[in-house]
């Protein structure tokens, strides 16, 4: 059992695009997909799905065939150390290339939307 799923699914997506893979399947979770649905809508996603067998969800995840896509994915605020950040001090990735993902109190979003709607919250990872 791991007690840091977010770092679970980012470190699946990392080792299957490394091994040039072009799917990965992983326990389902609200905050999973979530995560899913923004890396899909910026591109670093081709496709997801959840898959149910019975009692049991799986988050399918196509990845991109170009390995070069998704470069890192850095898990920010871990179990051990939350880093929460205002409106005014989210941080911009390779000068606005990358992307920021941020948990507020509106849902998961990208860096630019909570600056756009003037939020801050849990910075969860960095993806570029």
């Amino acid at each position: 059992m791991f007690n840091d799923s977010i770092a679970d699914m980012l470190t699946r997506i990392r080792n299957a695009a490394t091994a040039r893979r072009t799917d990965v399947v992983m326990p389902y979770s609200k905050m999973r997909e979530s995560i899913a649905v923004i890396l899909k809508k910026n591109g670093y996603l081709i496709d997801y799905k959840v898959a149910e067998d019975g009692t049991f969800k799986a988050l399918e995840v196509t990845l991109p065939s170009d390995p070069e896509v998704i470069t890192a994915l850095i898990r920010v605020s871990k179990p051990g150390r939350r880093v929460y950040v205002a409106k005014s001090e989210i941080p911009s990735v390779l000068g606005g290339r990358g992307l920021v993902i941020l948990s507020t109190s509106s849902g998961v979003m990208t860096g630019r939307e909570a600056r756009k709607q003037g939020l801050g919250g849990e910075l969860i990872c960095k993806v570029w």
